[in-house]
């Protein structure tokens, strides 16, 4: 890809993507907006849909995406998954109800504090109601179990109540911001439209390169030198910031630590200290309940690298992380051997 480009110049990604449909072809910025209309447009064409939902994480990437969209959704969603901080959620209230678009708001069935302190126990298999689903704070290993329960769950149950009794044969559009150029494993796996029986999950902006984002938000977003409206929202037109993308370079809107890089919660103690406090303060509940794995985030030596990321979750893939008690689990039969295997395959979804 280009490194930097002037304005109205074509760039594309440097190779073509496993799940690219056609070799990407050098777009200029207007050419890509265009594109990722006709990659909805096929959709709508396609599939009787009974909702189009923008899913907003408060992250660089997901503002794009419902910016470009925002005439043309019908509602926002956004996974208040409890572990994040609260200025991101607040940021995505306030955007919303600028654009004048309902938010869904989500919450997980069950806490993060529950998870990680053993209460959540299994409703299915052999487990079911004797052993917890996790327990202590998540590694790597554990990052799926905590994305399916605190993000997957919730889109989930929403995508129920808005199909409701519509019959076998309607669909629920998610736009997402997932592109190729964000990571490798986006690059490997990321595709214009996935589909998850009644669910589509669709990313419009799969093709933008990391020059078109910055071209996007040079246009976009405003620069005017003044004192700048509440989230830059400026003009009616102006593509929000979000401060904690620009204090923390990633949305906030989760905080599990599977995947916490070295000296993540200093930063978060920095930024935003109450927090950090609550993370804390939870680590303390999980030493006194005699659970070893009690750090949050914590990366020692030899720790498993990847588990599986979300589908959602951009940025936690192939980074080292806590090393997991998955093993322990095994050998203690506090897990089967099977369910050991299951949970440290990788994830290619």
């Amino acid at each position: 890809m280009v490194a930097d480009m002037f304005p109205g110049m074509a760039d594309r990604v440097s190779r073509r993507p496993p799940k690219a449909e056609v070799e990407p072809e050098a777009l200029t910025l207007d050419e890509a907006i265009a594109y990722a209309h006709g990659i909805v447009d096929r959709v709508l064409a396609a599939f009787p849909v009974v909702a189009t939902i923008g899913l907003f994480s408060g992250g660089n990437d997901s503002v794009v995406v419902n910016h470009l969209f925002r005439a043309r959704v019908d509602a926002i969603a956004h996974v208040n998954t409890g572990t994040g901080i609260p200025a991101t959620t607040q940021h995505v209230r306030d955007v919303t109800a600028a654009w004048g678009l309902r938010l869904y708001e989500l919450h997980p069935k069950h806490s993060y504090a529950d998870l990680v302190l053993g209460r959540v126990l299994a409703t299915r298999g052999p487990n079911a109601g004797i052993r917890p689903v996790w327990k202590g704070f998540p590694g790597p290993a554990g990052h799926r179990v905590m994305y399916r329960r605190l993000k997957d769950e919730p889109l989930q149950r929403l995508r129920g109540e808005l199909l409701g009794g519509r019959g076998r044969g309607r669909n629920v559009v998610y736009l997402s911001g997932m592109r190729w150029a964000e990571t490798d494993r986006r690059f490997r796996n990321a595709e214009e439209v996935d589909r998850e029986g009644s669910l589509l999950w669709v990313c419009p902006i799969v093709h933008f390169t990391d020059a078109h984002m910055r071209e996007y938000r040079a246009r976009y977003r405003c620069q005017l030198p003044h004192e700048h409206a509440e989230h830059r929202l400026c003009t009616p037109g102006a593509l929000p910031l979000n401060e904690v993308t620009a204090h923390l370079h990633m949305s906030g809107e989760c905080l599990c630590g599977s995947f916490a890089k070295p000296g993540e919660l200093d930063e978060i103690t920095f930024f935003y200290p109450s927090v950090a406090e609550r993370l804390r303060d939870l680590e303390k509940q999980v030493e006194a309940a005699g659970i070893s794995a009690c750090k949050w985030g914590q990366r020692p030596p030899g720790g498993r690298k990847s588990g599986g990321a979300g589908r959602l979750c951009a940025k936690c893939d192939g980074i080292d992380g806590q090393a997991d008690l998955l093993a322990e689990w095994r050998e203690t039969g506090l897990i089967t051997p099977s369910q050991y295997d299951t949970f440290t395959s990788h994830d290619a979804a």
